[in-house]
């Protein structure tokens, strides 16, 4: 497990909500991979992720079993955490015709890293 800063493990253990439009990775878009910040396995190919205004990344999809979807505290919320590790990266909603796919992915920067996809990565992180 990688050691995470004080902010970061407010949003990744403590289930925190960072604010809108700060996090680094929401108005950004570079070919790539998005890991959990937490753990490292591959969750997201910058392939799918838009721009869904709304202040954090968006993503209409994630890698196979990547993601583990479970009903959040509220009860209305469907919470997504990583597949590996559960660390808390966001909330996933469907249903706003947002993309094709139907689907955002709406995640804490503080809960992902990315890498190029020029990299020399682990040929996992390939797409």
């Amino acid at each position: 497990m990688n050691t995470l800063t004080p902010e970061e493990e407010d949003v990744i253990v403590h289930k925190g909500t960072e604010r809108p439009f700060t996090g680094e990775y929401d108005d950004f878009f570079k070919d790539g991979v998005f890991v959990c910040r937490r753990c490292s396995s591959p969750l997201f190919s910058s392939k799918n992720k838009f721009d869904a205004g709304c202040g954090w990344p968006a993503f209409d999809e994630n890698y196979p079993e990547a993601v583990k979807r479970i009903t959040d505290e509220d009860g209305q919320r469907t919470e997504i955490l990583c597949g590996n590790c559960t660390a808390h990266l966001g909330h996933v909603f469907e249903g706003e015709e947002l993309t094709q796919k139907n689907t955002r992915h709406c995640v804490n920067s503080l809960s992902i890293r990315f890498y190029p996809i020029d990299d020399k990565l682990p040929s996992v992180l390939h797409d």
